[in-house]
């Protein structure tokens, strides 16, 4: 037994003790907030420098590269409930290739976003058609759309060990990945290795896009890098502020995403609960800085 099972199986004890909601008993809600509360905080951190670079369809395509990612691991042997070599290999291969691409062709981003996402979704498409006598394709719902039902203690295990790997790169270079997203020219003048930035950042969205797909799925899990630091970036004055507001938003996103149709018995995905949720703050935060003049956020 692992620690993650010995902290579910403490939780479950505390909801049955009466000392959380009753709703804490089942495994699969403990599993599923816990993958919440590793995740969310990530994806608001790292959601503030996609905001800034303006790299939002980027992770939109990283994201749905990970159809892609699951059907070559299906294909290799992996087990479809969890194919990790697959989606981290093609989508690491994905996100490096595009950047690459871009420092030497000169295309712009949206461009070469463009042509990786429609090879990538093509081939996707293909190889499904090839599994689709192999395995129930209505599986892969779960891939499109997250479901909180299918993540068990292998997938907690990847969230933190793809989390701890992000915020030991991040946070020592946060501040020079910001500079060289709001001002490569200003960041090379002052000894920031901006391609080296570039690419560290591209890896790190990548990972943490693909860790979280099981909880929130392909389709959507780029709009949590987005949403969160877009309603943040209208009400922070500072980017201290900016940073810790967007964490904020994404995590109670997480939270109230993946809870409320458990409680409230609502046929929905997970994912599409969660970015429900976090538009809900976006659109808040809009009405805010609509009836606070003041209110101007951060710089563009």
């Amino acid at each position: 037994m692992n620690a993650i099972d010995t902290l579910r199986i403490a939780i479950q004890g505390w909801a049955e003790a009466g000392a959380l909601p009753q709703v804490f008993t089942y495994g699969f809600v403990v599993n599923a907030v816990l993958a919440g509360l590793v995740i969310g905080p990530v994806l608001g951190g790292l959601g503030t420098l996609v905001v800034v670079k303006r790299f939002a369809f980027f992770s939109e395509a990283v994201g749905h590269s990970a159809l892609t990612g699951v059907a070559i691991g299906i294909l290799l042997g992996e087990p479809y409930t969890g194919p990790y070599g697959a989606l981290f290999g093609y989508c690491l291969l994905f996100g490096i290739g595009l950047n690459y691409l871009r420092n030497r062709t000169g295309l712009t981003p949206d461009t070469l976003i463009g042509v990786f996402l429609s090879i990538s979704l093509a081939l996707g498409a293909s190889l499904l058609l090839v599994l689709s006598g192999r395995i129930n394709i209505h599986i892969l719902e779960n891939v499109l759309f997250g479901s909180v039902l299918t993540v068990n203690s292998q997938d907690l295990l990847v969230l933190v060990v793809v989390s701890l790997l992000t915020l030991a790169l991040t946070l020592p270079n946060y501040n020079r990945l910001m500079l060289a997203s709001f001002n490569p020219q200003l960041a090379a003048v002052r000894g920031v290795p901006v391609k080296a930035m570039d690419y560290l950042f591209v890896v790190l969205v990548t990972v943490v896009t693909v860790a979280s797909v099981k909880v929130i799925g392909a389709i959507l899990v780029g709009a949590l890098l987005v949403i969160p630091a877009a309603a943040a970036r209208l009400l922070s004055q500072s980017l201290r502020g900016f940073f810790w507001l967007s964490v904020l938003i994404a995590t109670l996103s997480t939270q109230a995403g993946i809870l409320l149709p458990i409680e409230f018995a609502l046929p929905l995905p997970s994912g599409a609960a969660i970015i429900l949720v976090a538009g809900g703050a976006f659109l808040l935060a809009t009405l805010v800085r609509g009836l606070v003049p003041s209110l101007r956020g951060m710089p563009s």
